[in-house]
């Protein structure tokens, strides 16, 4: 099963980079992203997972109720996108079931930094999607970790997907930059190997991210976002189709594990 799951935060990314931007245009961007996203999934015929900040879930409503709607799966994305407190695990939680009228059950933890397992327990969760399971500079040194879905303090970890042996990260990233082709033959590698993939994304990618002066990002940063993103995206999954890989969310997988 391929596992495509979408980060729906407040877009404060241009602050890492010396940028504002209001509040009010933090969550347009997201909201962009994510009608694209609602629209290329309706294309398909297929089901995600939404990984949403309860911040923007409350100030954005209508959008998580059209993501419910369409059949999708709502997970939390903890309470802000720029500030944890452990609280904010129930706390995001709970709004985000009042809001859906549904369990919760998966978490993913901002920047997919390191979070408390026995907290993510406490707070209710059944799995955990927060470990990119390889090393990069300044981000992430992970290959101590399971390549793969285990269980750690009675939650089930499902790290994103890296490629059998060399652990090169299949995620948002790599979509941007590789020839599509090169992304293709890795993740049919990697599915065959693990009989999953786990990929993830955000809205914002879908948006012109190629504006220099606005977001200050680095060139593999605004590469192929915006419509060639959702081009790409959409190639990517009608190959998959064509290969009879099935499509679904975090939570019907999470059901397939024994």
């Amino acid at each position: 099963m391929i596992l495509l799951s979408f980060d729906i935060e407040e877009f404060d990314m241009p602050f890492e980079y010396g940028k504002t931007i209001s509040f009010e245009d933090q969550l347009s961007i997201s909201t962009e992203g994510t009608g694209k996203i609602l629209s290329l999934l309706k294309q398909h015929q297929i089901k995600a997972t939404f990984y949403c900040t309860a911040n923007y879930a409350l100030n954005k409503p209508d959008i998580i109720a059209e993501i419910v709607a369409n059949g999708h799966e709502i997970a939390s994305h903890g309470y802000y996108h720029s500030d944890f407190k452990v609280e904010h695990l129930r706390q995001s939680k709970e709004v985000l079931e009042q809001l859906t009228g549904k369990k919760v059950s998966g978490y993913r933890m901002a920047r997919m930094m390191p979070v408390d397992e026995k907290e993510i327990f406490q707070a209710g969760y059944v799995y955990n999607s927060s470990i990119n399971p390889t090393f990069l500079p300044g981000r992430y040194n992970n290959l101590k970790k399971p390549r793969t879905w285990f269980y750690q303090d009675k939650v089930l970890q499902l790290p994103s997907s890296v490629t059998p042996t060399v652990r090169f990260p299949l995620f948002w990233l790599t979509f941007h930059n590789l020839p599509l082709g090169l992304i293709k033959w890795m993740c049919n590698r990697t599915y065959k190997k693990d009989g999953y993939l786990n990929l993830y994304f955000h809205p914002w990618e879908f948006t012109n991210l190629n504006q220099p002066e606005r977001f200050n990002f680095p060139s593999y940063v605004m590469k192929n976002t915006g419509n060639h993103f959702a081009d790409r995206i959409s190639n990517f999954i009608a190959w998959a189709k064509s290969k009879n890989y099935l499509f679904g969310t975090t939570e019907e997988f999470v059901k397939t594990i024994k």
